[in-house]
């Protein structure tokens, strides 16, 4: 790695910080009477339909790397994922009664913010070559992650516990966030050149994404329930936190990953969640509160988390 421990958690400080302002400056907003509820609800469109896709978009597009150099990387990071993803679903059967947070808790467990806060902490250990190796793992899970959370969140739009497979292929065939990787990726491949008029309106959209989304979030965000240890929002958080990174270095050890591709796979995993969870959480008509909690949770939780597992893994030779 090309930093020690401290370098690593000052970074990890940089980035989580921002996110964290923005969050508290969402609740002050909403405490202080200057943004309400309905705000919020457009808002949380706006991101949903135009800002995420422009986001992951163009994140995707400018990127010129190999997908086919990555492949173990990515199928581990699938592999770990898919393990969350359904772990989760079983706890939430078993203990989770009311459909609308079923899928808030399982979308937290398993969707970490790869293309923002984990390319962040790949950029700052690994340099050009991580953000290059990070960006196909990190555009490839987005994808993942997003038709996961259609097939969890669904459920939530029907009023039962059941997916109707039409219903759920419609949302996957509709969901604005999944087109725009698939349209980065069909660019990509057919070397669609994209005039700079359009790179310029679409980077105007995808620098709203993250702050809206997260002035949304903390403007819903509850702080008392970040203190129920019975909450779902605490217990998904403690997956996203603890479960996922301990799980990501055991599947990337039987992967035979090591070196950087361990070690950006254990720091893909140790993102908090997605902002994109609450947006998704909030227009499918899920629990859009305990989302909110979960994404601030995780993003106060993922830094010090990250720091002190790259610093182990650093010390045992793995990374």
């Amino acid at each position: 790695m090309s930093t020690d421990f401290w370098d690593a958690a000052q970074f990890a400080l940089s980035v989580t910080m921002p996110s964290i302002l923005l969050l508290g400056l969402g609740w002050f907003l909403r405490r202080s009477g200057q943004v309400d509820g309905p705000f919020c609800d457009q808002a949380s469109k706006l991101v949903f339909r135009y800002s995420m896709p422009a986001l992951l978009f163009f994140s995707i597009y400018a990127n010129d790397t190999d997908y086919g150099s990555q492949l173990a990387l990515i199928g581990a990071g699938a592999l770990a994922s898919l393990l969350l993803f359904f772990g989760a679903e079983a706890v939430a059967a078993w203990k989770i009664p009311d459909v609308r947070d079923k899928g808030v808790f399982v979308q937290g467990v398993y969707r970490a913010n790869t293309m923002i806060v984990g390319l962040a902490f790949v950029s700052s250990a690994y340099g050009q070559a991580g953000v290059a190796a990070g960006a196909v793992y990190g555009g490839s899970m987005t994808l993942l992650y997003n038709v996961l959370a259609v097939l969890t969140l669904s459920r939530a739009q029907g009023g039962s516990g059941g997916l109707k497979a039409g219903l759920m292929l419609r949302q996957i065939a509709l969901n604005p966030l999944i087109l725009g990787i698939l349209a980065a990726l069909a660019a990509r491949a057919i070397a669609l050149p994209v005039p700079t008029l359009l790179q310029q309106t679409g980077h105007y959209l995808a620098v709203i994404a993250l702050p809206l989304a997260l002035i949304c979030a903390g403007a819903t965000l509850d702080v008392k329930s970040l203190f129920k240890v019975s909450d779902i929002s605490l217990w998904s958080s403690l997956g996203r936190l603890i479960v996922s990174p301990l799980l990501a270095v055991l599947v990337g050890w039987l992967f035979g990953l090591e070196g950087m591709a361990l070690g950006i796979l254990f720091m893909m995993m140790a993102a908090p969640v997605a902002a994109a969870s609450y947006v998704m959480a909030k227009a499918m008509g899920a629990n859009d509160v305990a989302a909110a909690n979960i994404v601030g949770l995780t993003t106060v939780g993922a830094m010090p988390v990250a720091a002190a597992g790259i610093a182990l893994l650093r010390s045992a030779g793995w990374i």
